[in-house]
Order: C-alpha cells, then structure tokens, then sequence
C-alpha cells in the first residue's frame, strides 16, 4: 500500500476510485464504503482511501484526541483490506479554509485523479463543511468522475457510528462494540520489559505501554486474544495502572497467555478484548493479587473451551 502523508504536494497518475472519511474504528459502515471502491479495482482503478490527519473534530477540540484507531492501526487495517493508496491529508488552518470546489477540483480530479468517489449520506468538506455530497455529485458529473452515496447501517435501532462505538467502549461492552465493528476491539504495540512480578510469582505477562491517543476502555480484566508474529494465542488482559505494586499511575497493558513460554519482547503484539471479567482492584499484598490472577486464568481457560468446569 502507498501513503501520502504530511504533504499537499503530490499527484497521483493511475485513475482512482476514492473513499472519503475518518475512518475512526473502521465500523461496517466503513467497511460498506470501502467494498464499494474495492469492486473499482476491477475496472483497473485504484482503491484509494482519504482521511484528514489530524480529524477535522480534533483539530477543532470537538473530540478528544483519544481515537478507537490509532494512524498505525488503520493503516494496517487498510493493508489488510487490499487498499491501494492512503492519503492522509494534512489538516491546518490553510487547508481547511479550501472551498468546497478547489476540493473537488484541486484534490480530488487534479491530485488524485479520481474516476469514482464514494462517501457517507453525512458528507462534509471543504471551508465551513459546507460541502456535501449533493455537491460532489453534481460537480462529478461535469468533472468526469461517479459519486456513490453509501446509507448509514443500523444496529438495534441505532445508527452504528464512531461516536455509538467509542460510547461502548468507554462503558467496557466489548461484545457490542465488536458487533458493530465487525471484530473485536484491538490494542496493538510492541511488547516491552515490565517489572518481571509476573514471572516472579509464576505468572508472566505480556507487557504494553498503550499509544497516548488510544481510547481505552474501563481498566479491568478483560477475556483476550493476542495476535503476534503471524500466530493467534488465547489468554487473559489486565488494563489498568496495578495500583496493588505501583504507585506511579503508569497505564499498562498486561496480557497472561495460557500454557505459553518463550521471549516476544520487541515483537508486535494486537490484543483483542473479548468480554469484560472484573474491574482493576487494590490488593491486601501480593499474595492476594496472585490467588485472584489464578482465579481469574482458570475462569479465562473455561471461557476460551480450554479447560473443564468444576
């Protein structure tokens, strides 16, 4: 996949077929967008996706700056799809004051040669937002290019949206959000050294310092799966600050995998959080923590089909 990032300076050459959003969490909403400019690939385009980095919210201090997806995560989400091209178009005071024409103009006919636009029914663009898609299809038409406007999906009477996932998330319903995402709610980093009391009292854990700009949801235990180095392991995720062994407020990602041994340390790790076990408790002393981290690997493994109930 080529990315265009941090620049207004380039031009694309092959014709493209253009999805244009946040894409935050990449939902399926986003998902129905971009099959939609995934079918152009066969017609010899381009699958191109456009985002402004960063959001048009958070630039204005509409929104938190903790989003469901960091820039990696999508990117990577994106390759996984088979997106051609990401343009992650700078957002500032200059680019935001372009009119809605030299939008369409500018960036999308002369930049990025676009032959097929698709986009949401709340379309927004240019100085003001006042672009909308009735706009974009009607300059298309004379510009050469189709415009496809994709209907919102809903989800138990709701419209599913960044901001209904993010409210899931926030409240540690990880099933709901996984059904509106259409995969489980991920947390992805590299693996790095912790204060090894895991592997002291017999429990080693997989550490993680979270990216800043990731929305985490409640700390607690939640019921995992971790994907790295190309394989899948089932296992059990502490989010929180381990308020029973430290006291500097330090958030961490800690996952224990069940029956694993071996050394990850600086591999890449995604962790998705399956349901929500327990919230994040202050212990009497270690002793305490460890009983109540066995309890809760022995209740994971019954989850996970991996062991009998007794």
């Amino acid at each position: 996949m080529r990315i265009i990032s941090g620049t207004t300076d380039f031009m694309i050459e092959e014709g493209t077929a253009v999805a244009i959003g946040k894409f935050d969490g990449l939902h399926l909403g986003h998902r129905k967008l971009l099959r939609e400019i995934l079918r152009q690939k066969e017609d010899g385009m381009k699958a191109t996706v456009f985002t402004f980095d960063p959001s048009p919210e958070v630039f204005f201090g509409m929104n938190p700056a903790r989003e469901l997806s960091t820039r990696e995560e999508k990117r990577e989400l994106f390759r996984e799809i088979g997106i051609d091209i990401l343009v992650e178009f700078p957002f500032n005071k200059e680019t935001a004051a372009i009119s809605p024409e030299d939008f369409i103009v500018d960036i999308l006919c002369r930049r990025m040669n676009a032959k097929f636009v698709a986009a949401g029914t709340d379309l927004s663009f240019g100085a003001m937002g006042k672009g909308n898609f009735a706009l974009l299809s009607s300059l298309g038409r004379h510009m050469g290019f189709d415009a496809c406007k994709i209907d919102k999906i809903e989800r138990n009477g709701k419209v599913i949206s960044s901001t209904l996932i993010r409210s899931l998330v926030e409240e540690g319903n990880m099933e709901e959000a996984a059904a509106c995402l259409g995969a489980p709610y991920k947390i992805t980093g590299k693996i790095v050294h912790g204060r090894a009391l895991g592997r002291r009292i017999g429990i080693p854990t997989l550490n993680q310092t979270p990216p800043v700009d990731k929305l985490l949801p409640p700390f607690g235990v939640y019921y995992s799966e971790v994907k790295t180095e190309g394989k899948l392991f089932k296992g059990i995720t502490n989010i929180g600050i381990k308020p029973t062994v430290t006291n500097d407020n330090q958030i961490t990602v800690e996952t224990s995998l069940y029956k694993f041994s071996g050394d990850l340390y600086g591999e890449t790790a995604e962790v998705s959080l399956l349901t929500f076990r327990r919230p994040e408790m202050r212990f009497s002393g270690v002793a305490e923590l460890k009983k109540t981290m066995e309890k809760d690997i022995r209740a994971g493994e019954i989850y996970h089909g991996l062991s009998e109930i007794h």
